[in-house]
């Protein structure tokens, strides 16, 4: 698995989740900062060629999705296809740290709102058919 690559769509999957109602507010990207800083960068060990741990690059998408304003569903799309593509580089702990995470940012902001867990419902579901 290409590391910068996994984390960006990281961030992609992230920004879906906190955009899908049309915005994202401040708690939702400093809980974003958050799992990158306590959950991602402790799990991995691949820097780039500047030394930056590559799981701070989940950050880096976001960042610059929030200047680009996208829609949430084509980076909702683009981290699916990117799991359907590599899903053998998924293990379970992966799998279930997604899950937690996108519950995460999800309900930081006056709990989960109704496109929220949609879009929850819709990633456990793909996730359930891409890997049986």
């Amino acid at each position: 698995m290409i590391f910068r690559r996994f984390y960006s769509e990281v961030g992609k999957l992230m920004y879906s989740i906190a955009c899908v109602d049309g915005t994202v507010n401040k708690k939702e990207y400093e809980k974003l900062r958050d799992i990158v800083k306590m959950k991602l960068v402790p799990e991995e060990s691949n820097t780039d060629q500047f030394g930056t741990d590559a799981a701070y690059y989940a950050e880096i998408e976001f960042d610059i999705l929030m200047d680009q304003m996208p829609n949430a569903m084509n980076c909702f799309n683009s981290f699916l296809n990117y799991v359907e593509e590599h899903k053998t580089a998924f293990d379970k702990h992966h799998r279930e740290m997604i899950m937690e995470m996108v519950k995460d940012i999800a309900g930081v902001y006056h709990g989960t709102n109704k496109k929220e867990t949609e879009l929850i419902k819709t990633l456990k579901k793909k996730m359930d058919e891409i890997f049986g």
